[in-house]
Parts: structure tokens; sequence; C-alpha cells
């Protein structure tokens, strides 16, 4: 009777959902002729050999998450084809980096009509969801279809498995049809099992983002963009920021130029359709800003910011750095921090704001290893980049993230091993 009702409520908030998701935006790719996906009428895929396995990464964060295990799966299931679903069309065009090995589909909007139309047509035989996105209807006919569901990179933050439990049927109506769900860590396990899935469907596995590898090809890169920006300099980069971040962390690199003119912030809008407005808000700033996409400029010697308008491109800008600052932190509890293993990865100190709950425990393990520093208030940023730079450390606190990552590897291989036991 609850599914029912959420279907109800589903289908007249749709039109509100699906006029969001389809919005244009600046910098945002189109969905085009595409937009019926949304409501089942998928294309069948092109490799029919066998029925694929499905798996669900939402948008950008998760495909580029993913793909490591995705590549991994497909080494291990050679002849086995894999569909990748995402919901937004920047998680698709981050998926078709991966058309190698896999097809993109849009995923179904979570009415029955049209989640049976997907399954009818793709006939998945296993299903694996990519972190926490459960929808009712979509696990109620999946796992109908005879369709066993794994979520892998399983995570629940505190502040999650609290409301959960306010809703304690509504979350039976989602657990009781999950096979496994593989958890990052043991206090994401334990809180599954605390709301009521059996202990022996929940297993740990540690966090694919630690099993970050990093192409000899993006590190030449990086070095490439590196010494044309300049290799002597201090170069920080603000990675991932949102709207209200952007203000607070031009001001802390206003500080930082009093004492280092010659400092450089690579600055990186989480979302594409705020480039043309952070942007201008360099400009009015007062700060000499370049935009990556602008191919004209060849010096950036007097370049203050520079704005990193493209998208899938990370690792190679945080090459190009000294020290990272991880967005998502400054504004309260709205966003909750965003993964910080990939500056880990390269070696770079991380500086983050006070609100991280999404990554507490990667947040905190870093900083146990003194390679990541929390700060509560705006100003402390330009302290610690100064203090950083003054004494020329940022190198050497960042080999202790890389070590912590190093110790961490081993998901990729946990998670297709246990896949192993469903497909």
């Amino acid at each position: 009777m609850i599914r029912y009702f959420y279907t109800l409520l589903l289908f007249l908030l749709s039109p509100v959902l699906l006029l969001t998701l389809y919005k244009k935006k600046p910098g945002k790719p189109r969905f085009g002729a595409r937009w019926k996906e949304h409501f089942g009428f998928t294309p069948a895929l092109e490799n029919q050999s066998q029925r694929p396995i499905w798996i669900h990464t939402v948008s950008v964060g998760e495909t580029i998450a993913a793909t490591p295990f995705i590549r991994a799966l497909k080494q291990k299931y050679p002849n086995t084809p894999i569909v990748i679903t995402t919901t937004t069309s920047t998680g698709a065009e981050q998926a078709y980096r991966l058309t190698d090995i896999a097809e993109h589909r849009y995923m179904p909007i979570d009415l029955p009509f049209a989640v049976k139309g997907f399954i009818k047509k793709i006939r998945p035989q296993a299903m694996l969801i990519m972190e926490t996105e459960l929808w009712p209807n979509t696990l109620h006919y999946v796992a109908q279809s005879g369709c066993p569901i794994t979520v892998i990179n399983a995570r629940l933050s505190e502040r999650s498995a609290v409301r959960y439990n306010k809703f304690q049927s509504i979350f039976n109506l989602l657990s009781k049809n999950l096979n496994q769900v593989l958890c990052q860590h043991q206090d994401d396990a334990e809180r599954f099992i605390r709301l009521g899935v059996g202990s022996d469907r929940v297993k740990i596995t540690g966090s694919l983002k630690f099993d970050i590898t990093v192409s000899k090809e993006s590190l030449e890169f990086g070095a490439q963009l590196r010494s044309q920006l300049g290799k002597s300099r201090p170069i920080w980069i603000a990675a991932s920021t949102h709207q209200g971040e952007d203000e607070q962390l031009l001001d802390a690199h206003k500080s930082l130029l009093k004492k280092h003119p010659e400092a450089l912030l690579i600055l990186v809008p989480r979302h594409p359709e705020r480039f043309n407005d952070v942007y201008q808000l360099t400009i009015s700033s007062g700060f000499i800003t370049h935009r990556r996409t602008d191919e004209s400029h060849r010096s950036f010697k007097d370049t203050q910011v520079y704005l990193a308008d493209t998208m899938g491109e990370m690792i190679i800008l945080l090459a190009a750095s000294d020290v990272c600052f991880m967005g998502g932190s400054l504004i309260g509890d709205k966003v909750g921090g965003h993964n910080v293993l990939e500056p880990a990865a390269l070696a770079k100190p991380i500086i983050i704001g006070p609100s991280y709950y999404n990554f507490s425990d990667m947040t905190n393990s870093l900083k146990n290893q003194k390679s990541l520093f929390i700060i509560e208030k705006p100003y402390e940023i330009y302290e610690k980049l100064d203090w950083m730079i003054s004494n020329d450390i940022a190198y050497e606190l960042g080999v202790n993230s890389k070590l912590f990552i190093e110790k961490n590897k081993g998901a990729i291989k946990r998670t297709v091993d246990l896949i192993n036991e469903v497909i």
C-alpha cells in the first residue's frame, strides 16, 4: 500500500521533477531525442549475445568513481554485455568515455510503466547500484523479474540512518529487495544492520574510490599544464565548488596574493551551468582570470585565477596543483563535502570546510594522517595556505595522503569477487 501511495505522489510531482531535469543551463549537455528513455522507451542494446549486467551510477561523480570497477568487471566477464544508466545528461557524457566496454542508457523514472518498459527491453541478469540510489518501484520490479540487486560501494551516514529510522516501513520496502549490500566502511555496515538488513546480506569491501589508478597520460598532461601555468609559483586548487563558496575562496586568494603575489588559484565549479557565472564573479572581483576552454592564451604569467570550465579533467588539474581545497564543505549542511581521495592519491595536502558528513570516515582518517586540515572559518583557508607555502611543506604533507591510499586499496577485487555470487 505504501508503494502505491508513493507512486501516486511521484506521478503528481513528476512534471516538476522533469522540468528541473530538462531545464537548459549553460554548459549542460542536452538530452535531445533521448528524453524518451526516461519513460521506458529504451533502445535495445547493440550487443544482445546474452543478458547484460546493469550498473546504475546516477551522475558524474558516481560514474567516475565506478569506472575502474566497471573495467575490472569487464575483464572478469569479457563476453557479458554491460549497460550503464545515469539520470543526468552530465553523467551520460561521462559514461560515453566507457563506450569501448559498455553501452549507456538513461535511467527510467521510478514509475511502474517506465521501469517495466526498461526491464522488458534490456533484460538484465544482475543490477548493481552505485552507493545508495534506491527507488521503490525500480527495486520492486527488478526483483520481481528475478534479477538480483546488489548495492556496491554502499554508504549510509548517521544522519540518513536516523531519517530512515523515522520511516522504517519505507526503508523495509526498499531493503527487502536487496540481495547484497557491499559497504565502504564498518560504520556503514552497522547502520544498515541496525535498520534491519540481515547481517548475512551486508559485507564490507572498502571504498572503490581508494582503488584509484592515475594513468601515466594524466600525470603527463598535469605536468604539461603545470609547466604552462608556472613551475615555480605556488598553485592551489579549489575543487568542486558550489554557489556560495566561490566568494569565500576568492577572498582567501586575495589575502594570499598580498603575501605571495605570484600565487595562482585553479577554480573548478562543481556544475557546468555555473561556469559563466563564476567567470563573471572572478572578473568583477578584480582578478586576472583565464578560462581553460579559451585557447587563445599562451602565457599565464600574470594570471591570478585559472577557471577550469571543462568536465572530467580533475586528475589533470589536481596533478598541476600543490594544495587542494575540497568544495561542498563551506555552505552549512547543504552538501556535506566531496570525495577527498583523488587529491590524496596524488600526494596533495587537503583543506576542507566544517561540513563533510558525507565523507566523514575518509576525511577523519586523512586528518589523523596529518595530511588533511579541517577549517572552521573561511579566513583559516588563507592561514593554512600561507603556512604551507611559506614553509615549503606541501609535498611533505601530501606524501602521507598517498601512503594512506596505498594501504586501503583492494575494494575493486573484493567487490568483483562477491558479485560473482549473483552473476
